[in-house]
């Protein structure tokens, strides 16, 4: 029987909205305070008041926000515009004002329980030298019933039908868990000799063969058979909604697990919010504010996608086994030629090990040894391979190499 968690989930959050609403309400006249009083009398009251007011999870995605962006010396405007649009998820332009021909890159965001918005640091330092697209997946709990299922198939039509939108000799840079979908989009395209084919393709810390080194999330995933996760996992979206009864991976379901693996360290971070709070460190406060801002909004999963993912990438292993195959067709990475090549991995990466991104190299047979590239990114971990110091510094220029030579 599917588990009624998340509509017990939503009507919780419902019942206890309005005390969320007034500790909001009462926390914005307290700030009307002089800030000197505020601190000193009312510190305490006011950090309790902003933690009681951020402890719901919110559905609705972020902004991306990049209202600027250095392109050489000169500091361009950033517009949003979706260029193409499905129930599903939308092709979206950074299009940038008066910039000089740069080339076009789409940049495929995981769907993972977050947004597309997770990727904005790496969406600002791609700017800079690329015109960026990006994948935006919509929340499956606001997609009505009667658009039908998304699956894996639909996930790489997607990225097919978006090569399209972008024209000929654009690249596709594939964040995390789409690079499995990326690989086939590249090959089916190549196979087609379609003329939007992507000239490069960079796949990074994606787990194409989870076979190699397995983490601690591919033993979970092979540790249960496929019907524990659909009766365990999958669950139907609150009849409040306008995706109403579709099947879904409910985000806050996965968000509680990639909390509990690092609960001391989110504890901490709530306690030292209250603190920068009471002290009136405003600016000290902001930093985790924004950061659980974007942590805390969380998206959804179609059922179809994620029991597909478990059963066809970490179980299965149908890529790397050449069993893949995309509408009924099978998915042979070995057609891909005349295409640029690049992985990237992380030394300390927890969740997509050295060597699974790799594989697709060897994959690749088609593709000349002097179009591949490899990057192993010494000392970081899953989100320092493109988010952070050590990507905008020693990652990022590689791929902007990589990219125009590419181009």
């Amino acid at each position: 029987m599917m588990s009624m968690m998340y509509q017990a989930y939503q009507n919780h959050m419902d019942l206890t909205a309005p005390w969320r609403s007034g500790a909001a309400s009462a926390l914005k006249y307290l700030n009307m305070v002089p800030a000197g009083t505020s601190a000193k009398m009312f510190g305490r009251l006011a950090s309790a008041l902003e933690l009681i007011s951020r402890t719901a999870l919110t559905y609705k995605r972020p902004e991306f926000a990049i209202g600027k962006v250095m392109v050489g010396n000169s500091d361009m405007n950033i517009t949003e515009e979706v260029v193409f649009s499905t129930p599903f998820g939308s092709l979206l332009h950074f299009k940038k004002e008066n910039s000089p021909p740069q080339p076009k890159m789409l940049l495929v965001a995981p769907m993972s329980g977050h947004f597309a918005t997770l990727l904005r640091g790496t969406v600002k330092t791609l700017l800079q030298d690329h015109d960026v697209y990006i994948t935006d997946w919509h929340n499956p709990r606001d997609i009505p019933l009667d658009q039908g299922k998304f699956g894996l198939d639909e996930y790489t039509e997607h990225l097919i039908t978006f090569m399209n939108e972008l024209g000929p000799r654009a690249h596709m840079v594939a964040i995390c868990q789409p690079s499995v979908s990326a690989l086939a989009a590249a090959a089916i395209m190549s196979e087609d000799e379609h003329p939007a084919r992507p000239a490069s393709l960079t796949l990074m810390a994606g787990p194409i063969d989870t076979r190699i080194q397995p983490t601690k999330v591919n033993d979970f995933a092979k540790s249960k058979p496929l019907k524990w996760f659909e009766e365990n996992l999958i669950n139907y979206v609150p009849f409040q909604c306008k995706g109403a009864f579709r099947q879904v991976y409910p985000g806050f379901i996965q968000l509680t697990a990639f909390v509990s693996m690092n609960l001391e360290r989110h504890i901490k971070s709530h306690v030292d919010l209250a603190d920068h709070l009471a002290k009136g460190e405003t600016e000290k406060a902001d930093v985790i504010k924004t950061f659980y801002d974007e942590y805390f909004a969380v998206m959804d999963l179609p059922a179809e996608f994620y029991i597909e993912t478990i059963r066809d990438v970490f179980q299965e292993h149908l890529l790397p086994r050449g069993k893949l195959t995309y509408q009924g067709r099978p998915v042979n990475p070995g057609s891909i030629k005349r295409m640029g090549l690049m992985t990237v991995e992380g030394e300390k990466d927890d969740i997509c090990s050295i060597g699974q991104t790799l594989a697709a190299q060897d994959l690749c047979t088609g593709v000349r040894a002097y179009r591949k590239v490899h990057h192993m990114q010494a000392g970081v971990g899953h989100y320092g391979v493109f988010s952070g110091r050590r990507w905008n510094n020693e990652i990022y220029p590689l791929l902007r190499d990589f990219v125009h030579v590419n181009s």
